[in-house]
């Protein structure tokens, strides 16, 4: 039985030639996510504007959908509902309101006259302004230190010019993952955090795929034109690559579309970061390598090593 392929085999499209065109775009595509970020702002959440905390327990099974519609109409702006534990527990959040610890103790009044009785107040907490300030700052924290252990996981594994490179192209796929939640106005929280970090993942994945077949390649064909040789590694992996987005496309668009307002957010963070990351894997992380002035004979002394120690073993059990 043959497998399925979207990328017929022998398949030699124009990458590199065309790099760029691909620069231009990724270098407009980051120009207008930061523009977006300090004129327009994120939509920052609850976990970083602060807000309150109520925990609460129903009689039967909870209805979240039906909760959520209620409050909503207070008019008391963002309000998150989430099942913990228990199908009867459930964790409320409302934003932060303007006018101090009394309009806060006005929300929670209002909220309570809503469920009324038939509801058992278990926890009301107000997660203040400092509280979300360090949240925010330890997701900040976050992100970097996730960015630095992978440059060093792919400097110790390739040659620094192969983790600077898949470096920028991590970097291009946060900002432009932050760019479009700015002009999207997706609300912006912990969940977003653990999105980007997820798309970290993932975009390093594909992009350690083809330096693979790069430095394969090097050892391999130890005359070609770097540029050639850069454009069939990523012809040779590009079925792979598409599969593999394509593959993963499917699950987070039916998170997207019927996995529910809370992880609605968290879905579509993931569908851009597997759309641009593997943009970024092809078009950036690669052709980059050719202004990195890669050293051709350090990738291939491993290789030369291996051979000689080959040779050595063969010669020894020869009679």
């Amino acid at each position: 039985m043959r497998g399925l392929k979207l990328i017929p085999a022998g398949v030699n499209l124009s990458f590199i030639p065309k790099r760029m065109i691909f620069f231009g775009f990724s270098v407009m595509l980051i120009f207008a996510s930061l523009t977006l970020f300090l004129v327009k702002g994120l939509n920052y959440g609850i976990d970083f504007q602060g807000g309150i905390l109520m925990e609460v327990r129903t009689e039967n099974a909870a209805n979240i959908g039906l909760m959520r519609r209620q409050l909503s109409s207070l008019g008391l702006g963002e309000v998150a509902l989430q099942e913990f534990g228990a199908p009867t527990d459930v964790l409320i959040r409302v934003q932060r309101q303007e006018g101090g610890e009394k309009a806060q103790q006005v929300a929670v009044e209002k909220v309570k006259a809503l469920l009324g009785d038939t509801v058992d107040y278990r926890r009301t907490e107000f997660v203040g302004p400092k509280v979300s300030s360090e949240l925010f700052w330890d997701g900040v924290l976050a992100v970097s230190l996730a960015i630095f252990a992978i440059l060093i996981y792919i400097w110790f594994r390739f040659e620094w010019q192969f983790g600077l490179g898949a470096i920028i192209a991590l970097t291009h796929d946060v900002l432009s993952t932050i760019g479009i939640f700015a002009l999207m106005g997706f609300e912006f929280n912990l969940s977003t955090v653990a999105a980007i970090l997820t798309i970290a993942g993932y975009s390093i994945n594909d992009t350690v795929v083809v330096y693979d077949r790069v430095r394969e390649n090097l050892r391999k064909y130890k005359k070609m034109p770097l540029g050639e040789l850069l454009n069939n590694a990523i012809n040779q992996t590009l079925s792979r690559t598409v599969m593999t987005s394509l593959t993963t496309l499917l699950a987070l668009l039916a998170l997207f579309y019927w996995g529910g307002a809370v992880i609605r957010d968290f879905a579509f963070a993931m569908t851009w970061g597997v759309v641009i990351g593997t943009y970024s894997s092809i078009c950036l992380a690669v052709p980059l390598l050719l202004y990195l002035h890669l050293n051709r004979s350090g990738v291939m002394i491993g290789d030369k090593e291996d051979e000689n120690k080959k040779t050595e073993a063969v010669a020894e059990e020869a009679p």
